[in-house]
C-alpha cells in the first residue's frame, strides 16, 4: 500500500506592539523552534513553519490554507509573546484540521543578573498562552497542550503522541473499507450507523458480492501467486506438508492466490482496510486467514465477521504506530485462565491475527476449521512479545460512538503445542475482576486492537481529535467512579451532540 506522510505546521502568535526588530527576533526563535522539532528523532512527521502571525487576517488566511492543504495534518501553536486571543477568533472557528498548544519559552535558563524589560517583553509566552488558552477553551476547541522547554524529550515524546493521532485522523478522511458480504449474523455489536461514521470519522464503508472478490482473485496471473509463495518460503518456517513438493503445496499456492487477489483488489479501489465473514464464502476454498495475516502487516485495517468499526480502528492503530517495533494486531477475547494465582486472559481469533507481534520467526501451518464450510484454511501460528500494550474497541452506542481502552500487559505462558492459531496472553489493569467488569460496564466489543507499540495517550489524542468519548480502565480504576463516568458521558454526549454530531 503505497500512503503519503503528511505534515505538520508550526505557528507562532505575536502584535506588533513590541516593534519591528523584536518582531524579527520572535520569527527567527519560532524558526528555530521548528526546526529543532523538525530534527526531534521521537517526532513522526516533518514540522514546517508557517511564519508569524500578528494579525486577525493572517491567521484567517493560514487556518483556511491549512483546511485546503491536504499534505497539512495538523497545527502546532506557540505564543512566543503576548497575542491578544480576539483577533484569532475568525481563524480558529474556520479551522477544521486538529492543532496542539505548545506552552513553551525560548530561553530554557532566566539570565537573573540581567533580565529587563526588552527581555521580559520578547519571552512573555507565560501568559501570551494563557490568554490563547482562554480563548481554545471559550470557543470549546478540542485541542492538546504540552507544556515544556520545546528542547526537552518529554516534550518531543508528547508532541510525537499527539502527531501520531493527528496523522491517524488524517489518514481516515476520506479513507474507503470494504466489506466482502455482511456481518455476522445475529450478532450485535458488529452492526452500526455507517452513515454516522462517515459524519464523525471521515471514512466511508462500502459493500461488495464475495463474487466481486472470486472474480479478482481468480484473475491473478501465475507469476504474481510464484511470487508470494517465494515471500512465504524466505519469511515463515513452513510445516513440511506445505514446503516444496509437500502433500498440501497446491493449498499454500491456492492461499497465496487468496493474498495477492485481495491484495490487489484493495489497492484498485484505494481501500485501506477489509471485512469477511465465514457466512460468506461463496466462490472461495478457503476463509482467508494466512492473506488477512500478512495484509494487517502491510498497514490494512481488518475486522472479521464483518466488523467495519474495527478494521477502522486497526487502521488508525496501524497508522498511529507507523516505526514503531513492536506491532499491532485485530484482537479477541477469546478464553480466560482463572486459576487462582494469576488471572489472565487469552487473546486469539480463528485465523486472523498479525504477525507484527509475534515475538519470534512465525511458523506457516494448515489445519481444519470448523466453521466456513471450506477447505483447510492456511494460518501463521506464533506467541506475542511480552510488555505493555493496550486492549481498545470502538462502539456504536447508538447515541454516540465511544472507545473503551484497557491498559494490559503481555506476559509469558505455557506451550500451547495443541493450540493451531496465534494468540497472545495478557493481564488487565488494575485487575483481572475490575478490568472484565469495567469493559462489560462500557459495552466493550469482543473485538478490538491489541498494540505494545500505543498508549493511552495516543488513543487519549485521537479521540480528542475525534471528538469521541474514551472510557479508560487502567491502574487507577475503580467501577464506583467508571459507572459515574458512563452516566456523564452519555449525557455529555446528549448535551454536545444531540442528534446532529453523533
Amino acid at each position: 500500500m503505497t500512503d503519503t506522510t503528511p505534515t505538520l505546521w508550526f505557528v507562532c502568535g505575536s502584535q506588533h506592539l513590541y516593534g519591528d526588530e523584536s518582531l524579527e527576533q520572535v520569527a527567527a526563535n519560532a524558526g528555530s523552534v521548528a526546526a529543532a522539532l523538525d530534527a526531534a528523532d521521537a517526532m513522526p512527521l516533518r514540522v514546517r513553519y508557517r511564519g508569524l502571525l500578528t494579525t486577525a487576517e493572517e491567521i484567517r488566511n493560514v487556518c483556511l490554507a491549512a483546511n485546503g492543504d491536504p499534505d497539512c495534518a495538523g497545527l502546532i501553536l506557540w505564543m512566543h509573546t503576548f497575542s491578544p486571543a480576539k483577533m484569532w477568533i475568525g481563524g480558529l472557528s474556520r479551522l477544521h484540521k486538529p492543532f496542539c498548544h505548545l506552552h513553551t519559552q525560548f530561553t530554557r535558563d532566566l539570565p537573573w543578573a540581567s533580565i529587563d524589560m526588552d527581555f521580559m517583553n520578547l519571552h512573555q509566552a507565560a501568559h501570551g498562552d494563557r490568554e490563547a488558552g482562554y480563548l481554545h477553551t471559550r470557543m470549546r476547541l478540542a485541542r492538546k497542550v504540552v507544556v515544556g522547554h520545546w528542547s526537552d524529550p518529554d516534550v518531543h515524546a508528547r508532541l510525537a503522541a499527539w502527531a501520531r493521532a493527528a496523522h491517524a485522523w488524517h489518514d481516515l478522511q476520506g479513507a474507503r473499507f470494504a466489506r466482502f458480504g455482511d456481518n455476522m449474523r445475529g450478532v450485535a455489536v458488529t452492526e452500526g450507523d455507517k452513515v454516522a461514521a462517515e459524519m464523525r470519522f471521515g471514512f466511508t464503508v462500502d459493500g461488495y458480492g464475495v463474487g466481486d472478490l472470486v472474480a479478482r482473485i481468480d484473475a491473478v496471473p501465475d507469476g504474481d501467486v510464484d511470487d508470494v509463495l517465494s515471500q512465504y518460503d524466505d519469511s515463515f518456517d513452513l510445516a513440511p506438508e506445505l514446503r516444496a513438493g509437500g502433500e498440501r503445496r497446491s493449498a499454500l499456492r491456492y492461499g497465496a492466490r487468496l493474498e495477492a487477489g485481495i491484495r490487489a483488489f484493495l489497492v484498485e479501489g484505494g481501500f485501506k482496510g477489509f471485512t469477511t465473514t465465514f457466512e460468506d464464502l461463496h466462490g472461495l476454498e478457503q476463509l482467508p486467514g494466512l492473506a488477512v495475516q500478512r495484509l494487517m502487516v502491510d498497514g490494512y485495517g481488518f475486522g472479521a465477521e464483518g466488523d467495519w468499526k474495527t478494521a477502522a480502528l486497526l487502521r488508525a492503530c496501524k497508522v498511529m504506530g507507523r516505526g514503531l517495533p513492536q506491532g499491532t494486531s485485530f484482537m479477541e477475547d477469546y478464553t480466560y485462565d482463572l486459576s487462582a494465582d494469576g488471572q489472565q486472559v487469552l487473546g486469539s481469533h480463528m485465523l486472523e491475527v498479525c504477525p507484527s507481534i509475534a515475538a519470534a520467526r512465525p511458523r506457516l501451518e494448515i489445519h481444519p476449521l470448523g466453521i466456513g464450510g471450506k477447505a483447510d484454511p492456511l494460518r501463521l501460528v506464533f506467541d506475542a512479545k511480552t510488555g505493555p500494550a493496550i486492549n481498545v474497541s470502538l462502539i456504536d452506542l447508538g447515541g454516540h460512538f465511544r472507545l473503551v481502552l484497557n491498559e494490559v500487559d503481555s506476559v509469558d505462558h505455557p506451550a500451547l503445542p495443541r493450540l493451531p492459531v496465534a494468540r497472545a496472553v495478557w493481564t488487565c489493569r488494575p485487575d483481572f475482576t475490575t478490568a472484565c467488569s469495567a469493559w462489560i460496564y462500557a459495552g466493550g466489543a469482543h473485538h478490538s486492537a491489541f498494540s505494545l507499540d500505543l498508549t493511552t495517550e495516543h488513543v487519549e489524542d485521537f479521540a480528542a481529535i475525534a471528538g469521541v468519548e474514551l472510557v479508560v480502565i487502567d491502574g487507577d480504576t475503580t467501577l464506583r467512579t467508571l459507572r459515574r463516568d458512563l452516566r456523564l458521558g452519555e449525557l455529555t454526549a446528549l448535551l454536545g451532540d444531540g442528534l446532529r454530531g453523533r
